[in-house]
Order: C-alpha cells, then structure tokens, then sequence
C-alpha cells in the first residue's frame, strides 16, 4: 500500500457499488472500490500471496483523508480480517504497517493496534510470525504538548509492522533482505576472530568467522520519510490532484515483497492510497491489486506508471543508500545539576520562559 486511506463512514463512501478500473498495466491493476468488498467479489480463496498494506490508523484526532477511532478500530477492521483470512494462500503473509495513537488529552497511549493484533491471532486464526518496527529518522518530535511543551515524552518515531500467517511456516529467505556487515564486524573477518564461550552464557563457534558477504538484518527498519521531488508528486502538482498525505516510502513494502514473495507472485494492497506498493510490485514483476476508496488518490496514483520501470529505480544490491546511526543513550549524561523532575508529573503547563 502506501498509506492509510480514506474509511471515514464507509457506508456513505462514494465509492461505486462495484469495483472500477482506474489503473492498468502489465503486472497489475488498482480499482477504485471498497476494498472489503472488492476482495470479496474478485478474488478467489487462498489466491493471494502477500497482502502489504498500511492502513488507516486508529487516531483521536481526524485526518483529511479519513480514519476510525481507536475505539471502534477492531470493529471496524473485521470485515477486511475476514477476507484477509479467506484469500491468502496457506504459505502466504499478510504484514500490516500501523502507527500508534495517543488517548486524548493523556500522555499514554492507546492500546488499538495491540488489540487488533490479538484479535488478528486469536479470532481469525493468523500467527505473528514477527514483528518489525520502522524508525522513521526525520520524524517531528511530536505530540508536540508531551514532547515539547511538557517535555515528559521522547518523540514517538517508530511505527509497529506485524507480518502475520496462516502457518506458523510462510515462505519467506532472509538472503534476498541481507545487509552490509558493521566496521566492527569487518574488523572481526579481518583480524579472525576465537571461537570461545561469551559471558552471556551463548556458544560462539567458529562458523561465526565466515564470511558470507552480508549481514542477516534485524527486524528494526530505519529508513526517512522524505519524499519531496518524487515523480508522483509533480504529477499531482501538474494535474492539481491532491497528494496523499500519509505515504510511506517505497522502501517497507519493497524488505516485504523482496523476503516474502517470488517473482509473479500475487500482491494486494487492500488500502492503497498513491499505490506505493503497486508501484514497488510492478518494478520487482510480482503480480499485483490494489484498492482504493478515494479516486482522487487514484488518479494521482496514475503518475507512478506512466514511466517504464528501470534497474536505477531500483534499491539493487550493492547500491549505496543512506544509513542512520541513533546515539547511545549516555552521550549527553554527567553530573551536572539537573531540572527537578515536575512534581505533578507534567499535569500542569510550565511557565513560558520570559
């Protein structure tokens, strides 16, 4: 997918009653439709082999593009579990980008995805094979009351990812997701490395000392949301199509189609948004759908395909890409005096600073 799209009052959408057509190309084809029942008209029993979507968030606060409490979140996803359950393929995944929210007016959080989570496992039966976590780098410190008025909160950066099965054994390689080895790791190949037993109690073999060229990656994905000059967006600009505003960058569903799926394999974004995901499908020859209740994004989304896929468009092996350190908690700590902690716990504005 690439994004949460518009769900507000689904019963009064303007999308038609029947799945439309509204992009086409060689390996797929995005529908204007709601998305529930598109599956459930189109789409065959265990015929998908990855759903890649991100939807919309369980927010407080309304978005322009549409979204359901956190509430009513669980209630309001049932109908799309159902069909999630009934059309994948029995090795096939479902991975699920979502975002937190924060209950309203409190500095804690809302539990809705985590409850979605449980109700995904134990009500329709999936597995949580993993979950990952994409730290977005250029995030705003936000909420901005906790973060930077009140400042009780670090700035929430990271959004849940929940790859989820039928079988507790989807298909899946870790080898097409592999990442370059550290400096200290290269250091280790370099230099040769003994094998021994560590403190932590864990059998260090000497397998440990072979090279095999990268690195197995963890399941923490960092990668900036920055997209400011992109092909889709000046097609938007030219053709006064409003821009999606909730896009994730091609990169997430690029890590899941590349390590969940085969070329011409099926790929279905249930909310599209600007139809990131097709986009990512078309350019790796996997087979794809996509859904989306608003046709203005749709038409926006048209931008992405007008151009033939090329390898420079690509995150090929070997080519080079931004990596992002976080600082080591202790960086700034000393024994300097420090601001009192507040004694109602942040429950009252502090003064403005004169």
């Amino acid at each position: 997918m690439s994004s949460q799209s518009n769900i507000s009052s689904r019963s009064d959408t303007s999308a038609p009653a029947y799945p439309e057509e509204r992009i086409r190309t060689a390996q797929g084809v995005a529908y204007w439709a709601e998305s529930a029942g598109l599956m459930e008209h189109l789409l065959d029993n265990q015929s998908v082999d990855l759903i890649m979507t991100s939807p919309p968030f369980g927010l407080v606060r309304k978005k322009e593009y549409g979204n359901a409490d956190a509430s009513d979140y669980v209630d309001w996803f049932r109908p799309f579990a159902r069909q999630f359950a009934r059309v994948l393929k029995p090795k096939g995944s479902l991975v699920i980008d979502i975002g937190g929210a924060w209950n309203a007016g409190k500095p804690t959080k809302s539990l809705y995805h985590y409850d979605l989570l449980l109700t995904l496992c134990k009500e329709f039966d999936f597995h949580l094979a993993q979950e990952f976590f994409w730290w977005n780098p250029s995030k705003l410190p936000t909420p901005a009351e906790w973060v930077n008025v009140r400042r009780i909160r670090v700035k929430d950066a990271v959004n849940n990812i929940f790859w989820l099965s039928r079988t507790p054994f989807p298909k899946a390689s870790n080898r097409r997701v592999l990442t370059p080895y550290s400096k200290s790791m290269e250091g280790l190949l370099e230099t040769g490395y003994r094998a021994k037993r560590r403190p932590s109690g864990h059998d260090i073999s000497k397998n440990f000392s072979t090279d095999n060229g990268a690195a197995i990656p963890p399941n923490l994905i960092a990668v900036a949301n920055t997209e400011s000059n992109s092909h889709y967006l000046r097609y938007c600009n030219e053709h006064d199509l409003p821009v999606h505003p909730a896009r994730f960058p091609a990169v997430i569903p690029e890590y899941f189609v590349r390590f969940l799926t085969d070329r011409d394999d099926l790929v279905v974004d249930p909310f599209a948004g600007s139809c990131v995901t097709g986009e990512v499908a078309e350019k790796l020859r996997r087979r794809w759908i996509c859904s989306e209740i608003e046709e203005s994004y749709l038409l926006g989304a048209k931008g992405r395909f007008l151009r033939p896929p090329s390898p420079k468009q690509l995150r090929l092996t070997g080519v080079k890409a931004d990596s992002y350190n976080i600082q080591r908690p202790g960086a700034l700590w000393d024994d300097s005096p420090q601001t009192p902690l507040p004694a109602d716990g942040g429950r009252s504005r502090p003064a403005k600073r004169k």
